[in-house]
């Protein structure tokens, strides 16, 4: 059966990525004035309708006039994930380019910027009774020697597995056992069936600072949320009937809110772990980060330099 390859994407792409609370959305205006983009979102939070405050959503003056797509998108109780949002982006992409604009992607979630570049990897079913069987092996045996083993049988695997990642050290080995296919070999015939998109002129950059001081911003934003009726925003989103089991409450903010509204904890110990989980979020953002390929990464205070990249990037295109 012949492949469903979209055709390339020869027009300008730009996308920024940052943490969350790093400074994004006034950088990102700034640029989409200066450069006429069109901005497209990136977080898998912001696409929920009536969920502003604990997605720190852009609003509409701080959009300044720049047009946003994929906010305000879907209820909370309706299904979304990386798959449509590929789907979605690619949309608004094609439209931002059909009016002569340049496509501004930013956001925070990686998994997403994955899909819409890399395609999506379906996830493999796992197989309980070899896990079981590894499990036991890995007390008997220890990590080491089922290390060894899957260097054997999977040597690039095994290079980018750490010897130490027991997780991801067993479940290689039960990839291979299940299937008699080694896990690197899956990713291959897999980004060689992509159905996605070759995206032929993108710039990529990536936000960074001082570790301490997005800390810092992470809980002045967090502090400003609850402040500025995060509370109030929960409980009309119940009063509406969103259930507390639907997907967006399990995100950061809404499971700490919904405890503490439940009597579970206290307010200051919910701000607390708040603050605390936020930050531990940002960590795993730069570890998917780590992962886009020719990502140039900038001090977010570096406007100058990041304006200047842009420029020279787009001077190019004539």
């Amino acid at each position: 059966m012949k492949k469903n390859i979209r055709e390339p994407i020869n027009d300008p792409v730009l996308v920024m990525v940052g943490p969350t609370a790093i400074g994004k959305t006034a950088l990102s205006i700034e640029i989409a004035k200066r450069f006429h983009c069109e901005i497209v979102s990136v977080d898998s939070m912001q696409v929920y309708k009536y969920m502003d405050i604990g997605t720190a959503k852009v609003t509409s003056k701080e959009q300044n006039g720049i047009k946003h797509h994929l906010l305000d998108i879907v209820s909370p109780d309706e299904h979304y994930d990386a798959a449509k949002f590929s789907n979605d982006a690619l949309l608004a992409v094609d439209s931002i380019h059909n009016r002569g604009m340049i496509p501004l992607l930013t956001g925070g979630t990686g998994l997403y910027l994955q899909a819409l570049f890399e395609g999506i990897f379906p996830k493999m079913a796992s197989n309980p009774k070899i896990r079981n069987e590894l499990q036991g092996r890995l007390q008997v045996e220890g990590h080491s020697k089922l290390y060894e083993e899957l260097c054997l049988i999977d040597c690039y695997s095994a290079k980018r597995i750490h010897p130490n990642d027991k997780h991801r050290l067993l479940r290689a080995l039960e990839i291979y056992m299940s299937t008699g296919v080694t896990w690197t070999e899956h990713i291959r015939k897999h980004r060689e069936s992509l159905d996605g998109v070759c995206f032929k002129n993108v710039l990529k950059i990536g936000l960074t600072c001082d570790r301490e001081k997005l800390y810092k911003r992470i809980n002045i934003r967090c502090d400003n949320m609850l402040k500025s009726g995060f509370e109030e925003e929960v409980k009309n989103l119940f009063l509406m009937g969103y259930g507390k089991y639907l997907k967006p409450f399990r995100a950061i903010g809404y499971k700490h809110m919904i405890k503490y509204l439940e009597g579970e904890v206290s307010h200051s110990d919910m701000k607390l772990k708040f603050s605390r989980d936020t930050r531990r979020y940002a960590k795993r953002q730069y570890t998917w980060f780590s992962k886009i390929k020719d990502l140039h990464w900038f001090n977010v205070n570096d406007k100058e330099g990041i304006l200047q990249i842009i420029e020279k990037w787009l001077i190019k295109q004539h």
